[in-house]
């Protein structure tokens, strides 16, 4: 069993480990009983927060993720319709992960970009970023603009990752790029008893993924990524000039 507060404090004990100021925010949204966790993270002292670079980490934690937690697979039945042992809810590996969403931002104060050109440095963040990440997807990065003397000069430098937990997935991390053709030890076959006894398909039954046992490792990976990115971004500033 996994509860939202489980993963916050999962989350901002690995960032205490790392030395990594929080700024932790919680919300609950109550027409749909959503729970939302962003949480503002940089190095340093909060004094010296502006002149580097930071990154809120945010997630949303539905009803959908309780049911899962309390019930496992069954709990999707048990949220849609009466439990039924053929519903294809407790034969599918295709379980939607829980998405962590990182939004870097670096200050640049307005400065002028004379070199590298603003297109270099976007390119030059994008990589230097990915090269720093070991568990995010997507890496986009972006430049906010301001109007100053008449003309647009760049105001701050900003990257978008997505981390996706798999932490219903019946493979666990092992699931994460999992492409519905794997079959795992951990899933358990099931023959169709019905009159096709040639039939050799079978069905996959959702295991418990257990996502107590490892998530703490992964979470203090992707704080170290953080951590890296937080540190290519102001490296990539430092070439600003």
């Amino acid at each position: 069993m996994l509860t939202y507060e489980d993963l916050t404090s999962i989350f901002l004990k690995a960032a205490a480990n790392l030395e990594l100021v929080t700024h932790p925010e919680y919300w609950m949204n109550a027409r749909s009983l959503e729970r939302e966790f962003a949480c503002t993270c940089h190095t340093g002292t909060c004094d010296d927060a502006e002149h580097h670079s930071s990154c809120t980490v945010s997630f949303t934690w539905s009803t959908m993720d309780t049911a899962l937690s309390l019930e496992g697979p069954v709990g999707i039945c048990d949220f849609f319709h009466e439990p039924d042992e053929h519903c294809p809810h407790l034969h599918t590996s295709d379980i939607p992960p829980l998405v962590l969403d990182l939004a870097y931002s670096t200050p640049l104060h307005s400065t002028s970009v004379v070199s590298p050109s603003l297109a270099d440095l976007t390119q030059m963040l994008k990589l230097r970023a990915s090269e720093n990440s070991s568990r995010a997807n997507e890496t986009r990065p972006g430049v906010t603009l301001t109007m100053q003397d008449n003309r647009l000069l760049p105001e701050t430098l900003t990257l978008q990752q997505r981390v996706e937990l798999p932490i219903w997935h019946p493979d666990g991390m092992r699931g994460l790029h999992d492409d519905g053709r794997h079959r795992s030890e951990h899933f358990i076959m099931r023959r169709h008893d019905d009159d096709d006894a040639d039939d050799d398909e079978g069905e996959i039954m959702a295991d418990n993924p257990r996502p107590e046992d490892w998530l703490p490792q992964v979470m203090m990976e992707v704080c170290q990524d953080v951590t890296r990115v937080l540190e290519a971004l102001d490296e990539v500033r430092s070439q600003v000039r």
